[in-house]
């Protein structure tokens, strides 16, 4: 069983059928994950660059 690194759901994937550089998508929170090893299976976060420059408007006093 794989557990959303955000929000700890199962992933639903088995870890023997992704291969490095597959973007898993958690049904729960929505996040994108890449597969960076499989083995052992590690997960990086994908950030969507809107995303990002979201996070820098707000970092930056821009609320609106």
């Amino acid at each position: 069983m794989v557990l959303c690194p955000e929000c700890e759901s199962n992933l639903d994937i088995e870890e023997d059928e992704v291969d490095e550089g597959e973007i898993i998508s958690c049904t729960e929170c929505g996040a994108d994950f890449e597969v960076v090893t499989v083995n052992p299976l590690e997960l990086n976060r994908v950030v969507d660059e809107d995303e990002d420059e979201d996070e820098d408007e707000l970092e930056d006093g821009d609320y609106s």
